[in-house]
């Protein structure tokens, strides 16, 4: 039986106040020390007006905090390029043609690239929005042709800077990402195992604690080394491959035995206590009712600062524990193209609304079509409903951030010096408060952007304003507008997709289970393998919940899916002995038989 889709445009909340995050003042002090000095350098050389260019670079300080630094090293060298190239892509076709229509049509294709790229290497906030910012900024910058090695120069050196501040940090506290992440995934069980698995709430705090769970090891993993190969891998670390496809070369339960590390390296001991812990997250998300809450918050407290991380005692060998780990990472990467494909319509809509935006305000006559083109591709989230909340964000972000515009301009006309501080401090501010909601961090970003549009001439604050408001509106108008008309037909089929993968992983663990003596790494493969379903499965149903003109969706059969599903992870833990055996043992063993 299934539910029909709610087509709802929901005002209640979005514009609420939340937490800010862990570690906001990261992002914030990595910006204002990425692009302080550059400015402050070409306002002493009396070349203000490159600032635009070094901007490009020093806010790729923006990104990927939340990674390891091995895998942020990589990440941040790649996203310059990636910024870089966009930019020199932009260049040339200003230099080599004026045409608004030409302009405004290449950037909403460069925005449409950039977005689906953003998604599908899972980059973090602020996403794609910067770059085509940049991008599209860039296209309406009269430029020749000889000039353009010099400004890409510029942003590469800058670029180049931020990659260093990004990865300062590291000399100081080299695992800090990993131990945020694992200490998140405690107290994400602790507040689980509050609930005793039956309590209220205990449904939505079971799938928070995945998640929680499933990031810290996606954190964990990818700061290990792997083994280069060109083979196709599964659909993340620790899943099954779709439709219940096994790898080449695997053990009789689909395992790969006896696959040692990447040889010449040894298992970090930090990072292996750190696994440790997260087992015991994954204990309580299976056995909620046989978890102390308060010692896991105790051991993620303890993960704060340097100091030594906790050992977690384990019930049995640890060598048990961790063997899907090394399997996980003898697995190689899956090929980019398999993760762009289901965000082809999410493509379409952006490069049409985009397009569309520009258009209009080119045919109503505004200066700069480009700021409603980045308000149209500053929009598009997971679905239609994120989409309209996120364009109620940016409509009273902009509008508050103007009139902050306006406070500040007559002092950031005082001096360049001014103009470049003023610049600095609202960097900081928009990292500062974007954390709360998306509007908040607006109200800074907004005035940003029009102070850096006067780092080459000082221009009329009324205008400026009058233009960003007219193409903030038709931004937010017309990019909403497509993103209802370009309808993603396919969120249905990746449930179902989704539901099949889930249900072939409890077949596969549940199968193990009635087996008299299974093998310890392949309970433990079946058991990572049904627990990263069951997360994909609750992110393309939320994904799928908020879309217009499909099919009525599977509630039903996604809810039963999770509880038999999470009813096979918690006999699958009682079975290695990671957790007591409950009294109900028998009930639960008959529940979970395929």
């Amino acid at each position: 039986m299934s539910s029909a889709t709610p087509h709802r445009l929901p005002l209640a909340g979005t514009l609420r106040l939340g937490r800010p995050s862990d570690i906001w003042f990261k992002p914030a002090l990595s910006v204002l020390a990425a692009v302080a000095p550059p400015n402050l350098t070409l306002l002493a050389l009396g070349h203000l007006d490159l600032a635009m260019y070094t901007m490009a670079g020093s806010l790729c300080a923006l990104y990927a905090h939340n990674r390891p630094y091995a895998a942020r090293a990589r990440a941040l060298a790649w996203l310059v390029l990636g910024m870089v190239g966009g930019l020199a892509v932009a260049l040339l076709t200003a230099s080599l043609t004026s045409d608004a229509v030409v302009l405004v049509t290449v950037g909403a294709l460069m925005a449409a690239v950039q977005k689906t790229v953003c998604d599908a290497t899972r980059i973090g906030p602020p996403g794609h929005v910067v770059l085509a910012f940049i991008s599209t900024a860039s296209l309406f910058v009269p430029q020749t042709l000889d000039q353009v090695p010099g400004h890409i120069g510029l942003a590469l050196a800058a670029g180049a800077w931020a990659w260093l501040i990004g990865m300062a940090p590291g000399l100081l506290r080299p695992h800090g990402p990993e131990r945020r992440a694992t200490a998140q995934a405690l107290n994400a069980a602790a507040a689980y195992a509050e609930t005793r698995g039956t309590g209220e709430g205990h449904a939505r705090a079971r799938a928070a604690t995945a998640a929680a769970v499933h990031t810290a090891w996606q954190s964990l993993l990818a700061a290990e080394p792997r083994p280069h190969s060109t083979r196709p891998r599964s659909t993340r670390p620790g899943s099954i491959r779709p439709y219940g496809a096994q790898p080449r070369n695997t053990g009789p339960h689909g395992t790969r035995p006896d696959r040692p590390r990447p040889e010449g390296t040894r298992p970090d001991p930090t990072r292996r206590a750190l696994e440790r812990l997260l087992v015991r997250a994954e204990v309580a998300l299976a056995a909620p009712a046989d978890t102390d809450p308060e010692r896991l918050r105790g051991w993620a407290r303890a993960l704060r600062g340097t100091g030594r991380v906790p050992e977690a005692g384990p019930p049995q060998d640890t060598s048990d524990e961790l063997l899907g780990v090394d399997a996980e990472l003898a697995l190689p990467r899956r090929p980019l193209r398999h993760r762009l494909a289901p965000l082809a319509p999410i493509a379409v809509r952006t490069a049409t609304g985009c397009a569309l935006a520009g258009y209009a305000s080119l045919a109503l006559g505004v200066g700069r079509p480009y700021w409603a083109l980045v308000t149209a591709a500053s929009l598009y989230q997971a679905n239609v409903t994120l989409t309209w909340s996120r364009s109620i964000q940016r409509v009273v972000g902009n509008l508050l951030g103007v009139l902050v515009f306006a406070a500040v301009a007559p002092f950031a006309h005082l001096h360049p010096a001014a103009l470049v501080l003023c610049c600095v401090a609202l960097n900081f501010g928009a990292e500062a408060l974007i954390g709360r909601n998306y509007w908040l961090g607006s109200v800074c970003v907004t005035p940003m952007a029009l102070l850096i549009t006067e780092f080459a001439r000082t221009q009329d604050p009324g205008r400026l304003i009058t233009e960003r408001v007219a193409d903030t509106l038709i931004g937010a108008l017309v990019g909403f507008v497509a993103a209802v008309a370009v309808t993603n037909r396919r969120a249905g089929d990746r449930i179902e997709h989704a539901l099949t993968a889930v249900e072939r992983a409890r077949e596969h663990a549940a199968r193990l289970l009635a087996a008299p003596c299974p093998s310890s790494r392949a309970l433990e493969a079946a058991r990572r393998a049904l627990a990263a379903a069951l997360v994909d499965l609750r992110v393309t149903a939320d994904a799928a919940s908020g879309e217009w003109w499909q099919r009525a969706l599977p509630t039903e059969r996604v809810v039963l899916a999770e509880q038999s599903g999470h009813r096979t992870l918690a006999a699958t833990v009682r079975r290695q002995g990671l957790a007591p055996l409950a009294q109900d043992a028998g009930r639960t063993t008959e529940d979970i038989r395929p």
